[in-house]
Parts: structure tokens; sequence; C-alpha cells
């Protein structure tokens, strides 16, 4: 599904979507096309991108293509998601001691919606956390 989303091709596409986007947050996607859990993510980031393209945009970044973020945002993970506004990185307190970024797929669109919903409200009052609506510290307890 990750065709549906712009790719973004090397370090100097991610810093423009970045630092050129004025009034919308920016969502990066990085991981592998091919990863099962990127698949996942990604289909849930193509059936939502329509809905909420008024208040963000979604790229997704190839960590093998564009290894230069790999080191400096810790991109281990299978998939990681990470949100900016205004060329300052916004990090989401979703209750797991990660607030950088989201290193698991969502598969819940509305739970998406309401977390980039809340990063676009909380990064247009000047806040570099916010806080996530729903608390994932239990999400393997149950």
């Amino acid at each position: 599904m990750s065709y549906l989303l712009p790719h973004l091709q090397n370090g100097w596409e991610v810093d423009q979507a970045i630092v050129t986007e004025e009034d919308r947050v920016v969502i990066l996607r990085f991981g592998r096309n091919t990863d099962a859990t990127c698949m996942v993510q990604d289909e849930v980031y193509g059936k939502i991108a329509e809905k909420v393209k008024n208040f963000a945009v979604i790229y997704v970044v190839d960590i093998d293509k564009v290894k230069d973020f790999n080191e400096m945002y810790e991109l281990y993970d299978d998939c990681s998601t990470m949100f900016f506004f205004r060329n300052k990185h916004i990090m989401v307190d979703l209750g797991t001691g990660n607030n950088n970024k989201i290193n698991w797929a969502l598969t819940d669109k509305q739970e998406m919606i309401d977390i980039i919903e809340m990063v676009y409200r909380g990064a247009r009052k000047g806040l570099g956390l916010v806080v996530s609506p729903k608390d994932y510290s239990t999400k393997y307890r149950y």
C-alpha cells in the first residue's frame, strides 16, 4: 500500500518536506516498504491520507535508501512514525516511554486520525510534546 503515499528518495527531499511545510503536520513513516509492519501502517495511512489532508501530509521514507537519518533519529525499528510541524520535531506521549516516535503499526484508522489531530492542535499552540488521547502503555497486556 505504500504506492498510494508520496516517497522521499533522499535526505534533501526529507529536509525540504520538513522545512517547507508551513501549515500542516509532516508525518514521516520511516521503514522498509517490504516489511510486514510497514505494510500494515501504510495501508492505514493510505486510507486516512485524504481525510487528514487539510492539517497533515504523510510521506514514506525507506531507511535502506535514505540512511541520513537512521542514526540521528535512532531508526532501528521495523517501522517508525515521526511528526514535524514548522521544522520542529513534535513528540507524542503515548505512555510507552519513547516520546520521539511511534515504533509499531497502529491498525485503527480513527486512533491514528485522533493522534494526528492532537499533534496538530498541540503544535499550533507551540507545544513540543503532546499527550496522546489513548494510553498505549498496556497495549500488549490485554
